[in-house]
């Protein structure tokens, strides 16, 4: 997943004092691109694009694919959107889209960094589709990303808890959840991809969040994945903080 902010460096001194994350540059993916870190592994990436092409701030995730082209196809013959791309980006390829109810996602075809490859490790952050159909939404992104294909790194879709779940192997990738309203004025309700880090203590996240400047979406509440709370970063990046229940 990937942070489009306005600035560099003020994005990466609140997720520093929020989430404990360390930042390095990635010259391969340009100036104003780092790759965050946790206890040595890699996280997530933040770029600084808003201003230069013109997307919203908000977190974003990404989707591997071996081929960018048949992907877009498949995006544009279900009626949803391609909003940019695919483009050449470093050593690879990039597209940004919105799926029939609006909700955005990206995928990428290149070199994936090691730990970000479900199949070889827990992501490093957990998805969760809020949207209008969670049926529907499962349909769409299982063709476009042929998601149950007869290859040894297909997904396992299931129907649990109210929700469709996707696996890789043992570990989760995604969430889809019915309920997002699409003509709601708040982000928060319309359907989205929300990212959810994982962090030793909710509250102490929570302050951390407010006085680095954040605000807070969601007051920290328990429910069936744990306890968690909803926070928006100083420019208007919407996330998740969560921690399992004892």
């Amino acid at each position: 997943m990937s942070l489009a902010t306005r600035e560099l460096a003020p994005a990466q001194e609140f997720y520093s004092t929020v989430l404990g994350w360390t930042f390095r540059p990635d010259e391969s993916l340009g100036e104003e691109f780092s790759v965050a870190m946790a206890d040595g592994e890699t996280v997530a990436g933040v770029a600084a694009v808003t201003p230069t092409i013109g997307v919203a701030v908000a977190w974003t995730p990404y989707f591997y694919v071996d081929g960018a082209d048949p992907v877009a196809a498949r995006i544009w013959e279900r009626g949803a959107t391609m909003a940019i791309g695919p483009m050449r980006l470093g050593n690879g390829r990039v597209a940004l889209a919105a799926d029939p109810a609006g909700a955005t996602f990206g995928f990428w075809q290149g070199q994936v960094r090691h730990g970000w490859r479900a199949e070889d490790s827990p992501p490093p952050a957990q998805l969760e589709l809020r949207t209008r159909d969670a049926f529907a939404a499962a349909i769409f992104y299982g063709e476009v990303f042929e998601w149950a294909a007869n290859r040894p790194d297909h997904c396992d879709v299931d129907y649990q808890h109210g929700a469709v779940v996707v696996r890789v192997g043992q570990h989760t990738v995604a969430t889809l959840r019915g309920g997002g309203v699409e003509s709601a004025p708040d982000p928060k309700i319309r359907p989205r991809w929300h990212v959810c880090f994982t962090v030793d203590d909710v509250e102490a996240a929570v302050r951390a969040a407010v006085k680095a400047g954040g605000t807070v979406t969601e007051e920290p509440s328990n429910g069936l994945g744990g306890r968690s709370a909803g926070l928006r970063d100083p420019d208007g990046g919407l996330f998740t903080v969560a921690t399992p229940l004892e």
